[in-house]
């Protein structure tokens, strides 16, 4: 009888939920599925993905929904089912053992386990009959149990082998890496961009927002001569792709091919939350219209198709609708021309390169195909008409495609990608002067801390129609620290500082470990065969990076070097990887190169405070912190006996030193 048909739905991820009704006997992941497996003398087979993964859905079909194979599973094995968002730390120790065994990842990911929780053998999708050089699902069980039975010692041997590599972390740096650790890694990094189409590798193509980000804070520097082009041309081709959303905002999470063009049509709150704060900043460098409106839309995607009613953000919606991948999204060419009608269709058509052959399955992915210009050219129209033209048509489009079944949501808040949420409301509240972006940070911030708080001060994992049971990671805690400093920033109110601060005084406390390894789980986290450490971007920021820029940020906000020297910490044990893949931790480089430029804090006290600080925030300043007076109590040391009674101040901090303050904006300008 499978487990997850017992437990209480409320709590219970989607994609569990997903999975009660499967013939295959499923476990949650706990004890009891060990117990189980040392009782039966079977192996464990650990099945990890995610409600909107598309071909998770595909192996259920075929796989776990089919009667026969889920018997012989039943008979052979102890079944365990775990969602990759709720549990990042068992689908981070079995990833690492799918990537030592096949050399790549993904899921579904499929691995077999002793009863000791040890892998022996492990995969992502198998199909259920033998297709384009797999073997089929039932070949691999049957070859599974057949070795588990008559060749028990060579698979525990291989299972402790391949358990001690998974398990080994590198040694850090005896000093913390340099600006020349920074360039050598923006130098590997240009060797690898893809200059005619943006971005970096081949196809599949992800956004790798973490290594954009660094773009972002080292473009202009005399040392990162093609920063800016790299980050721009990637963007803007994204902008350009199937990738995004053209109708209702957004960004699928990857393209299948080099381009942009095709997506793989799920949307993750994550994806779009790093690229809305990314756009906004790439507009604010570059002064290009087109990212503040990406930037906009992609927001707006969020809070209309991801918000919760009591203020927190869904996880994703899936790829699939009626069972078709991105038949939601794709268009017929006589659908399409019947929608955008006889006069505005033709020259919508050329823009959004609409065919009678498609380029999706016969059917249309709709992209920037053609510029605003050559479109108006082509059909002898103004550039404004054109532009009026494709504006009618994705407004008629948009009405059509609302009156379709829309893809399945994962409704459950996850709280490392609501803190990466709430830093680009805030971010972009501040930066647009747009109160809303405001309001819905604070919502978010009040839903989080106030339903989603444990009785210990941690944060849980997830919320799902009531709270999860698994208790916040390293990347839940430092992310939202993050989003809750930016939201400081952005106010002034020191509410969110002194959460923020409450969260990153954890992390060291449950996360820390021996010579600046920070681990991704709990040190009361039980059950699990190896402590994962959490130092690489997959695909948004490590939790290793983000707890070192919250020690960071912190340690300018209040001046105690403690945070400096765990800060520092961190970095060192990164600095491996840092040397050897920088594409793998382009958020650690990030942090780093923002360290080695220089912070300066800025202190805002008195009535033009509010104003003053909307100046600066219409400027990207990534070396500029700013602290508002809340008060005659502030909590916010760097901002304490600042203040003067009806005075306008603006104090301008560095390394620890502060120049005398200034009465008006014109100087706090010249300052900076």
């Amino acid at each position: 009888m499978s487990l997850l048909r017992e437990l209480d739905l409320r709590g219970l991820s989607p994609y569990l939920i997903q999975h009660r009704s499967n013939p295959v006997d499923w476990y949650p992941w706990g004890e009891e599925a060990f117990a189980a497996a040392r009782r039966t003398d079977r192996p464990i087979m650990l099945s990890v993905g995610y409600s909107t993964c598309h071909w998770c859905h595909v192996m259920e079909r075929e796989s776990f929904d089919n009667e026969e194979t889920a018997r012989f599973i039943n008979r052979r094995f102890v079944s365990v089912k775990v969602d990759r968002e709720e549990r990042p730390d068992v689908d981070s120790i079995y990833m690492d053992a799918v990537n030592a065994m096949t050399g790549r990842g993904g899921w579904p990911m499929t691995v077999f386990l002793t009863p000791a929780g040890e892998p022996f053998f492990a995969g992502t999708y198998f199909p259920d009959v033998e297709r384009h050089g797999m073997p089929s699902f039932r070949r691999i069980l049957e070859a599974i149990d057949h070795a588990w039975n008559n060749r028990r010692e060579d698979v525990l041997t291989n299972a402790a082998q391949l358990t001690r590599v998974i398990g080994a972390a590198l040694p850090p740096a005896d000093h913390i890496p340099d600006r020349g650790r920074v360039e050598k890694a923006y130098r590997m990094l240009a060797r690898r961009f893809d200059t005619e189409h943006g971005g970096f590798g081949g196809a599949p193509k992800f956004p790798q927002a973490p290594v954009l980000e660094f773009l972002t804070r080292i473009a202009g520097q005399p040392w990162a001569p093609d920063a800016a082009s790299m980050l721009t041309g990637t963007l803007t081709r994204m902008a350009r792709g199937g990738i995004r959303d053209h109708l209702g905002g957004g960004f699928a999470r990857y393209a299948v091919d080099r381009i942009w063009l095709v997506p793989h049509f799920e949307k993750m709150l994550y994806d779009n939350a790093d690229l809305a704060r990314l756009y906004l900043r790439a507009g604010q460098v570059t002064g290009d219209p087109l990212y503040r409106r990406v930037a906009v839309e992609t927001l707006d995607y969020i809070l209309r198709d991801l918000s919760h009613p009591g203020g927190g953000f869904c996880a994703a919606e899936d790829a699939d609708s009626e069972g078709e991948e991105g038949k939601f999204y794709v268009f017929g060419h006589e659908e399409f021309h019947e929608s955008a009608g006889p006069e505005d269709g033709p020259a919508a058509a050329a823009y959004f390169g609409v065919t009678p052959d498609g380029n999706f399955e016969g059917a249309n992915v709709l992209h920037a195909a053609l510029p605003l210009n050559l479109a108006a050219e082509r059909f002898g129209m103004s550039e404004e008409e054109a532009a009026e033209a494709v504006l009618r048509v994705k407004a008629r489009l948009l009405e059509r495609r609302e009156g379709r079944v829309r893809p399945g949501l994962d409704h459950k808040i996850v709280t490392v990608w609501n803190g990466l949420a709430v830093r680009a409301l805030a971010a972009a509240g501040a930066v647009l002067g747009e109160g809303r972006y405001l309001e819905a940070a604070r919502a978010n911030a009040g839903f989080v801390l106030g339903e989603m708080r444990l009785p210990d001060g941690r944060l849980a994992r997830a919320w799902s129609n009531g709270l999860s049971p698994v208790t916040g990671f390293l990347d839940d805690h430092a992310s939202y620290a993050l989003g809750l400093l930016e939201l400081y920033q952005a106010t002034g109110e020191a509410e969110w500082f002194e959460a923020a601060r409450d969260l990153i005084d954890l992390l060291e406390h449950h996360f820390g470990g021996p010579e600046g390894v920070v681990f991704a789980a709990a040190a009361d986290a039980s059950g699990l065969v190896v402590r994962p450490v959490d130092q690489q971007d997959n695909p948004s920021a490590s939790g290793s990076s983000m707890a070192a820029e919250c020690y960071l940020l912190l340690g300018h906000l209040t001046g105690d070097f403690g945070y400096h020297d765990r800060y520092e910490q961190i970095v060192r044990a990164g600095d491996r990887l840092l040397e050897a893949a920088p594409g793998a931790v382009g958020h650690l480089l990030a942090v780093l190169a923002a360290a080695h430029m220089g912070y300066r804090e800025v202190v805002l006290t008195g009535p033009a405070s509010p104003e003053w600080s909307a100046k600066l925030a219409a400027a990207y300043r990534p070396d500029v912190l700013v602290a508002r007076s809340a008060g005659p109590d502030d909590p916010v040391p760097i901002v304490k006996g600042r203040r003067r009674e009806g005075e306008s101040l603006a104090y301008v901090c560095e390394m620890g030193v502060c120049r005398t303050p200034v009465t008006s904006y014109e100087d706090l300008e010249s300052l900076l």
